[in-house]
């Protein structure tokens, strides 16, 4: 079992900035790819941004490619999730999870979510 709980979520005006963590406990964290997907209000959830086990690889959906930024830290069990240059568009709850397998499928664990709002 991997408990997964993020925070940084806000309001942010476009073109600003916010980093958003994901803490894990529980299993071993290194041993586990771990991701970010997001969803908006009346959309499906999609994936955002994902790295592998060692930080190695990483893997971004093309709307956030070139303005996203993940990380790993797994001697803190935490993921980051950089994002610079927001879009209203990127307003949604963004999701952390975790998984055995890379690429990274959505079978795996979830986290409760924080809300991002990009707004004037």
């Amino acid at each position: 079992q991997v408990q997964l709980v993020e925070s940084g979520g806000g309001l942010v005006q476009p073109g600003g900035s916010l980093r958003l963590s994901c803490a894990a406990s529980g299993r071993t964290f290194s041993n586990y790819a771990l991701g970010w997907f997001r969803q908006a209000p009346g959309k499906e959830r999609e994936f955002v941004a994902a790295i592998n086990w060692s930080g190695t690889y990483t893997h971004y959906s093309d709307s956030v490619k070139g303005r996203f930024t993940i990380s790993r830290a797994n001697g803190a069990n935490t993921v980051y999730l950089q994002m610079n240059t927001l879009k209203p568009e990127d307003t949604a709850v963004y999701y952390c999870a975790a998984d055995r397998s890379w690429p990274m499928s959505r079978n795996g664990y979830w986290g409760q979510g924080t809300q991002v709002t990009v707004s004037s």
